[in-house]
């Protein structure tokens, strides 16, 4: 998350999610690449979800790859939470609608 103190020998990793096909990794790294990766999504308003465990499944996966089918749900979770701090929705979303009974 934004703001949050990342410790340098924790991983992280970037997914691209075009809507259409699995996420992929598009980078991932250690200590001081971490840190680059971290200060580039900032610079640039890409949300950041501080989950370590799945930081680290995910670096386990080789850069360009798409996520294995066992992460998607965990993976919705990060690309909904992306979503919500980001003011956007899917489309067909149903924004501000009242929900009906």
């Amino acid at each position: 998350m934004s703001g949050e103190h990342i410790n340098p020998s924790d991983v992280a990793v970037a997914l691209l999610y075009d809507g259409e096909n699995a996420p992929r990794i598009t980078a991932k790294g250690r200590g001081e690449l971490a840190e680059q990766i971290i200060a580039l999504a900032e610079k640039h308003g890409v949300p950041l979800h501080g989950d370590k465990d799945l930081a680290a499944l995910l670096s386990q996966i080789p850069l360009g790859d798409e996520i294995p089918e066992q992460l998607y749900v965990a993976i919705a979770h990060v690309i909904a939470f992306a979503y919500l701090v980001s003011g956007k929705f899917p489309p067909g979303f149903p924004v501000g609608e009242p929900e009906s009974d």
